[in-house]
């Protein structure tokens, strides 16, 4: 294997492009050609979720265009790799066309630690972060893709990094898209909840997969004016 594409995602093009960058650097340092998956900028998950599917399938049918079986695709986020692994069964079983086409593509999606350590088998790619850290398993990536242990495998291994364990930490963080814009006082009653416990860790940095759960937490303790700083898995991995 010397090629893959990187599937940037549309959250992380808008806030957190350090995440793609890191992403790329991190895949080019092992030596192999990162592409970008050029005119795909959305999975369709956002409108998916909300009921929106002719919006939805618009941006999946735009993506599988954009897409060819055979050469890996790396996406830096659980969520958007299981919409395309997963939820696109739904979303397309009235279009035998583009579901035989998400079929024969899903072999070859994978969200970032999930390809590091189950098909390049890596764990150490030369990072140095000198942090305690903590980890947040998003929903999407434990519970649909089953991706469990791969982050913490990685994070482990970085050298000077000491990773903390925190209480019930595959309890949601309260984002789930729009249910944070929805439903605000129980998306922020679930935040505060896991927050408290993050701090109770001594963790100076919460790392995720999941561009939104970084939204969300990192939202929350910055307007209380916690000293912990939120990164993404890959901006970790990409310390030097």
């Amino acid at each position: 294997m010397t090629e893959v594409y990187l599937f940037a995602t549309c959250l992380a093009e808008e806030f957190y492009p350090a995440a793609i960058s890191s992403t790329e650097k991190i895949l080019a340092e092992l030596r192999l050609v990162v592409r970008p998956l050029r005119k795909a900028f959305c999975c369709g998950q956002a409108p998916f979720n909300e009921g929106l599917r002719e919006e939805a399938l618009k941006l999946a049918r735009r993506f599988l265009d954009a897409s060819t079986p055979g050469t890996p695709i790396v996406i830096p986020s659980g969520s958007c790799a299981s919409m395309i692994r997963v939820f696109y069964a739904d979303l397309l079983a009235e279009n035998p066309s583009l579901l035989e086409k998400a079929a024969a593509l899903r072999p070859w999606v994978f969200e970032l630690s999930q390809f590091l350590v189950n098909v390049l088998k890596v764990r150490y790619v030369g990072a140095r972060y000198p942090h305690t850290v903590a980890y947040h398993p998003s929903c999407h990536l434990t519970r649909e893709l089953g991706v469990m242990d791969e982050p913490r495998l990685l994070l482990s291994a970085v050298r000077e990094l000491k990773l903390v364990d925190f209480r019930s930490p595959h309890e949601c963080c309260g984002f789930g898209g729009m249910f944070s814009v929805k439903y605000p006082h129980i998306s922020l009653a679930i935040a505060q909840d896991k927050i408290e416990r993050v701090r109770e860790s001594g963790a100076e940095v919460l790392v995720s997969n999941d561009c939104g759960c970084l939204m969300q937490l990192g939202g929350v303790m910055h307007r209380q004016g916690l000293n912990i700083q939120t990164r993404h898995l890959a901006e970790v991995l990409a310390a030097r």
